[in-house]
């Protein structure tokens, strides 16, 4: 008798269809997929759409933690054990559609198809310098840098294919979440963008290649370069004689 040889596991078609411990769903924009302190039981896999992110503190402030685009997992807390909660809340931003992956069926395919187990792994290892990449914008760049930063991510500047210039809906309260900045500090920021042609806004924001090469080539203007710079006041006679008499 002839061997069977087993079909190639085809991650495509794994993640573009409904079977056994998968389902999907179709979300409008400002549902929730799940919610900060629930049950963590599936992974999502967002199909098409975009969706955030969010925490709430205990004094109730709510803060965007990141932006989710087509081919994004997310959800995969549900993985480190039965009793685990979620850690945030998974929302549409637009219109989405969905595939949940029982925890259980995950696992499943993670051990059995190397395959799919290698392209998991990719995707979290890219998520982690994503993160840490995040953690360094904050640490060492401006509110402007940072805020370019996001409106290239957003844009998809950089990933496989052509970038999506025109960015979901994203108020600029979020987007100040996001970067560590106050709303005003933002709206003074996108309307320099403007004037400088890196994007143009009239209810959706686009985002154009000018603001890439700009940040790039460490082109942006000066954070506060539209105010004057403070200059050292001028000594006064008293403090200088005064010193002169301790040299």
């Amino acid at each position: 008798m002839g061997r069977v040889t087993r079909k190639p596991f085809d991650i495509a078609a794994f993640l573009a269809a409904e079977g056994p411990g998968r389902r999907i769903g179709n979300y409008t924009a400002k549902q929730v997929f799940f919610s900060q302190g629930g049950p963590a039981d599936s992974v999502f896999y967002l199909q098409t759409g975009r969706a955030k992110l969010t925490v709430i503190a205990k004094n109730g402030k709510e803060a965007t933690v990141t932006l989710l685009a087509r081919g994004d997992f997310f959800g995969e807390e549900s993985m480190a054990g039965p009793g685990t909660l979620r850690t945030v809340t998974a929302s549409a931003i637009t219109a989405c559609t969905v595939l949940k992956i029982g925890t259980a069926e995950i696992l499943r395919v993670l051990e059995t198809e190397h395959k799919f187990s290698t392209f998991f792994v990719k995707f979290i290892v890219i998520r982690g310098m994503r993160t840490q990449a995040d953690l360094i914008d904050q640490l060492f760049n401006s509110s402007e840098k940072r805020l370019a930063r996001t409106l290239l991510l957003m844009a998809e500047y950089g990933e496989p294919g052509a970038p999506e210039t025109l960015i979901p809906p994203v108020t600029q309260g979020t987007l100040a979440e996001m970067i560590g900045t106050t709303r005003s500090r933002v709206s003074f920021f996108m309307n320099r963008f403007r004037k400088l042609g890196y994007i143009d806004y009239n209810g959706g924001i686009r985002v154009h290649k000018s603001l890439l090469n700009a940040v790039l080539h460490d082109k942006l203007p000066e954070e506060n370069a539209s105010r004057p710079k403070l200059l050292d006041p001028a000594p006064r006679p008293a403090r200088t004689a005064k010193q002169a008499k301790l040299v």
